[in-house]
C-alpha cells in the first residue's frame, strides 16, 4: 500500500488511493468482520446462491463449482471497524497536503445498512470526508428499488460535509465481458434521482458492451459522473484524442439535459478514471495487464486530465 501511493506522488496521479492491496476482491473486508456472519467455503454453484445470478454462469465458464461466501447465520451486529486500520494507514503514508436467518430481504439489509451506517460514522470521526460505494450490476426488477432503498439506508445518517461516491460495478474480469452488458437507460433515471449519492463511477470504456452517453442526460445538477472510459481488462493503450472526444461527447449530452454549458458540465460535473480497478479480483482477471501496463494507463488517465481540466496536476 505504501508503495503504491509513493508511486502515485512521483506520477502525479489523483485521487490517492490504498489501491485496495489490503483486499483480496473489492468488497471483501466489511462482511467479515461483522459478528452474524460466516464465511463458509465449498459452496456449489449455482445450487447455493440466488436463482438466476450472472456471476454464477461465469464461475461455471472459468470451471469453478465452488465457492465461498459470507452467509448471515446470525442477526448481523457491528462490534469494530473492518476499514479504519486501512484508512489510518493511508493516511500514514500520504503526506497530509495530499489527503438466511431472516424473514425477507428487507430486514437483512436494514441491519447490514446499520452496520455500514457505523462504519461510515467511524470513518468520518477519524477524518475521512470522501467514500466510494460499489456494487454489482444487478438484472433483476424486483430487486432494484430494494437495493436502492438499502443503498441509501446506508449513508441515512452521513454528515453534509461527507461525499459519497457508488460505483456501478459490471465485473472486473475478460470472463464477464459478454454477459454483463447494455445500456445504463433502464435504470439511469432512478438512480441518478432517488440515489442519495454525490457521485457516480460509470463504466464506459467499450461502447459495444456499455451503451451510449444518452442515460446521463438524467443526471441532474448537483451531482456528478466519473467516466471509467480506460479499460482495466485489455493491455492496449487507448488513444488520449479518442477519449478526450468521448468525454466531450458526455458533456455534450449533460449540458443539454440540465440547460448549461458543456464549459459549465467539464468544470463542476465530469471527471475520468479506469473503468474499475487494476485487480477486483486477484487471479485471472485481467488480460495482458501488467503493472507496468497499469501505471501507464493511470499516466494515459493523468494526461487526459490535463488536456481537459487547466487546473489539473
Amino acid at each position: 500500500m505504501a508503495d503504491a501511493v509513493k508511486k502515485q506522488l512521483e506520477l502525479s496521479i489523483r485521487p490517492i488511493t490504498s489501491g485496495e492491496y489490503d483486499r483480496t476482491i473489492f468488497y471483501s473486508g466489511f462482511f467479515e468482520k461483522l459478528e452474524g456472519m460466516t464465511m463458509t467455503k465449498g459452496l456449489p454453484v449455482p445450487d447455493a446462491f440466488r436463482t438466476g445470478l450472472i456471476s454464477s454462469t461465469v464461475f461455471l465458464r472459468m470451471g469453478r463449482t465452488v465457492r465461498e461466501a459470507n452467509i448471515a447465520t446470525e442477526p448481523i451486529r457491528r462490534t469494530s471497524a473492518a476499514y479504519l486500520e486501512a484508512w489510518e494507514m493511508l493516511k500514514s503514508v500520504t503526506p497530509p497536503e495530499h489527503w438466511g436467518v431472516y424473514a425477507d430481504d428487507r430486514a437483512y439489509f436494514t441491519d447490514l445498512a446499520t452496520a455500514y451506517r457505523a462504519e461510515l460514522k467511524d470513518l468520518y470521526d477519524a477524518g475521512l470526508r470522501h467514500r466510494a460505494a460499489a456494487t454489482d450490476g444487478v438484472d433483476l426488477e424486483e430487486l432494484f428499488d430494494l437495493y436502492l432503498w438499502a443503498l441509501n439506508e446506508a449513508v441515512r445518517d452521513r454528515p453534509a460535509d461527507m461525499h459519497i461516491g457508488f460505483h456501478t460495478c459490471r465485473g472486473n474480469t475478460v470472463h464477464f465481458h459478454d454477459i454483463l452488458k447494455g445500456s445504463y437507460e433502464s435504470i439511469a433515471e432512478k438512480m441518478f434521482t432517488q440515489l442519495n449519492y454525490d457521485q457516480f463511477y460509470l463504466e464506459y470504456e467499450d461502447p459495444e458492451r456499455d451503451g451510449s452517453f444518452a442515460p446521463l442526460r438524467f443526471l441532474p445538477q448537483g451531482k456528478s459522473v466519473v467516466l471509467g472510459i480506460v479499460s482495466t481488462k485489455i493491455g492496449e493503450l487507448e488513444d488520449i484524442d479518442m477519449l478526450e472526444a468521448r468525454v466531450r461527447e458526455a458533456a455534450e449530452i449533460i449540458a443539454k439535459g440540465q440547460g448549461r454549458s458543456v464549459e459549465e458540465v467539464l468544470e463542476d460535473t465530469l471527471a475520468v478514471s479506469p473503468q474499475c480497478g487494476f485487480a477486483s479480483v486477484n487471479v485471472n482477471a485481467g488480460k495482458g495487464v501488467t503493472e507496468e501496463i497499469m501505471w501507464a494507463k493511470l499516466v494515459l488517465l493523468r494526461d487526459l486530465a490535463r488536456r481537459l481540466w487547466k487546473d489539473a496536476i
